[in-house]
């Protein structure tokens, strides 16, 4: 299947390695010349411009854009918008907020544009594992787009199957899900993501107090010294606790212990707070979850093992590097308008 791929980043420039890997035809633009060249060389056609892009892609078509929320996102789908043609797909696969594919989806509808969002879990590993991936569009483009999600899906793999699944959707054991609606794919990414949030402060948290365990606070004889990588190796080891989460923790122990590379300063990306948003619109407890974004506020103004640990996993699944000493107060400013920092 032929696909066209703006935004070459992290994740667009391995989704298109992952799918030409499984025979799949992608047209590839981004603003950067040099991203464009690197993939043009691996067997992806180039394309000057999103103009040029559109031209290059056969109809039916479908463009992936994979860019930051906000701005970026929004300025590539109208502009998409006025070049394809009915039954054409536009495929937003960044961390966009539900409500805009809701409205986006509304807006290219009298055109005859389709318009599926997808949550995509994997970071910078999905080359290698495959992406976990929720779905939010009609349920007949989703189809037509399987041959994409399948390519790009984790699989099976060694996962047990769960007991009482007989006659549900075998995309889902795959590795993606058609969640519903526009909108619907996001929303489910985002409380995802809320989720990790908690999943991760509760092993910072765990690993602090362990840290923290030889405090003079203690008396001696209760105090004690634990080498923090042998016990997230071992709880990878057959534990209740054990997850990928764990297994980038104990790498990160085992290669620099006190963790010194990191200084602690823990970003939240937007999906966090929309989650709690959500919650709250719903009346939903979420107390795990809400205690976790505010941590990662705090993180911001002093820094604990904890907060390093956070930094650890995050830089380990996602690539995503501290920025010493935080944004600067117009950047938070910004994001804050946004809601998507």
């Amino acid at each position: 299947m032929q696909l066209g791929m703006i935004g070459l980043g992290r994740m667009g420039g391995n989704i298109v390695r992952r799918l030409m890997q499984r025979g799949h035809a992608c047209v590839v633009w981004d603003r950067s010349a040099e991203a464009v060249a690197a993939l043009a060389a691996e067997g992806a056609t180039a394309a000057a411009s999103p103009e040029d892009l559109v031209a290059k892609l056969a109809a039916p078509r479908a463009v992936w854009v994979m860019l930051p929320a906000g701005g970026p996102t929004e300025d590539t789908v109208r502009l998409l918008g006025e070049l394809l043609s009915p039954q054409d797909v536009i495929i937003d696969g960044g961390n966009t907020f539900w409500r805009d594919d809701v409205r986006r989806a509304a807006a290219l509808r009298p055109k005859g544009v389709h318009y599926v969002d997808v949550g995509v879990s994997g970071g910078v590993w999905g080359l290698e594992r495959g992406y976990c991936m929720m779905i939010g569009g009609d349920a007949a483009v989703v189809r037509r787009l399987d041959p994409i999600f399948a390519a790009l899906a984790p699989g099976r793999g060694d996962i047990p199957a769960t007991p009482g699944r007989d006659g549900r959707d075998p995309r889902v054991e795959q590795g993606y899900l058609h969640a519903g609606p526009s909108g619907a794919g996001h929303f489910v990414k985002m409380v995802h993501n809320g989720v990790e949030y908690g999943l991760m402060q509760a092993y910072a948290e765990g690993f602090d107090i362990l840290r923290s365990a030889d405090s003079p606070v203690r008396p001696e004889n209760e105090r004690f010294s634990f080498d923090l990588a042998d016990v997230a190796e071992v709880w990878r080891r057959g534990s209740v606790i054990t997850s990928w989460l764990l297994d980038l923790t104990a790498s990160a122990l085992a290669q620099d212990p006190r963790l010194d590379a990191f200084s602690g300063y823990v970003d939240d990306s937007g999906e966090g707070r929309w989650t709690i948003q959500a919650a709250i619109e719903q009346a939903t407890p979420a107390e795990v979850l809400t205690a976790a974004l505010y941590a990662r506020f705090r993180s911001r103004q002093e820094h604990t093992f904890a907060e390093k640990v956070l930094s650890a996993m995050r830089k380990g699944f996602g690539g995503h590097v501290e920025r010493p000493g935080g944004p600067s107060a117009a950047d938070l400013a910004a994001a804050s308008m946004e809601g998507r920092t």
